[in-house]
């Protein structure tokens, strides 16, 4: 379970820095998104404190439970234990009842013996009477805890059991709409395109070479050609958030309009997300764009081929984490 759950943990890290990756373009607007990515990650560790403390109270009620059905073992064999005795006592009891009977008229002494003992039998019988009120008290006060606790338990195994069965549907649905990608670009796979099923995500990686020339952010036309069968799925599959990220060598950029590589990054997306945008059945909001410039590598080499790998877009197909979210606030 631990393993599942860090699994999940590690899905909705990525999944929400990457839901909420906001439109990255120069100067005001990059600030903007800082801001928003900062926000992201709040919530993130929100949610992953309320996993953990659901995780956390889950295995403390298990142990609660454990003990609780434990304590009401012993306190029955006591209670049967003290049944036993008092069952005892009076047979003692009656036996010194009829013997004192008996002796009403026989010897002061031995008459005094037995009301001493008929003294103490109902003062013994009076306190095993007392411990058996208590522990039955007791029991049914641990027997009522140990339904709380069980209750609470069933609520929890249920909570968990819908998580899986939302988790499940959105792998299902990353598949399918993986499997519709693959179909629609199916020209382009392995020629400076890849496509993979990631933590729920769809990644779509295109190389330098598929959409742009070097050191442009110009899209060609073989390009344009896989974004527009791209943006067909996408417009048929309304609950795809998008997220276009930008990323670079590190070959620093000297002389021209473009700065550095942050900056070539990020108008890279921006021109993406136009050309995905210009088809009327894709809601522009559900686009964000982002440069990360050279600073997350595919390749940390200083090869030729390590920086062809990191000059690249990606685009991230993100189902809605609606039901998920539901779950995860108990409602």
């Amino acid at each position: 379970m631990n393993h599942k759950f860090s699994s999940l943990r590690a899905s909705w890290a990525l999944a929400f820095i990457l839901f909420f990756a906001a439109s990255c373009v120069p100067t005001k607007q990059f600030k903007e998104v800082q801001e928003k990515e900062k926000a992201c990650q709040d919530e993130k560790s929100k949610l992953q404190a309320q996993f953990s403390e659901l995780d956390a109270k889950f295995k403390s009620l298990e142990g609660d439970a454990d003990k609780l059905r434990k304590d009401t073992g012993e306190m029955g064999t006591a209670f049967r234990q003290l049944s036993a005795e008092n069952n005892d006592l009076n047979k003692s009891f009656d036996r010194l009842q009829e013997t004192h009977d008996a002796m009403l008229a026989g010897n002061t002494a031995e008459m005094k013996k037995l009301l001493a003992k008929l003294d103490t039998a109902q003062v013994n019988l009076q306190r095993k009477e007392d411990e058996m009120r208590k522990t039955q008290l007791a029991m049914n006060t641990q027997q009522q805890k140990l339904k709380v606790l069980e209750d609470s338990l069933k609520m929890r195994e249920k909570n968990l059991a819908e998580l899986k069965q939302v988790i499940s549907q959105r792998d299902s649905a990353a598949t399918a709409l993986k499997n519709a990608v693959s179909k629609a670009l199916l020209g382009f796979e392995n020629n400076g395109l890849t496509i993979q099923q990631k933590n729920g995500m769809v990644y779509v990686s295109l190389e330098e070479q598929l959409l742009f020339a070097s050191g442009s952010t110009v899209v060609d036309k073989k390009g344009e050609e896989a974004l527009k069968g791209l943006a067909e799925v996408l417009a048929k599959n309304k609950d795809i958030n998008v997220t276009v990220e930008g990323h670079t060598d590190n070959v620093p950029i000297s002389g021209g309009p473009i700065k550095d590589n942050w900056d070539l990054s990020v108008l890279r997306a921006t021109e993406v997300v136009k050309i995905i945008t210009r088809n009327k059945g894709i809601d522009p909001a559900r686009i964000s764009a982002s440069g990360r410039g050279p600073f997350m590598p595919l390749d940390k080499g200083s090869t030729p081929e390590a920086k062809k790998k990191n000059r690249r877009t990606e685009i991230i197909l993100m189902p809605k984490f609606n039901e998920l979210m539901k779950v995860l606030e108990g409602k």
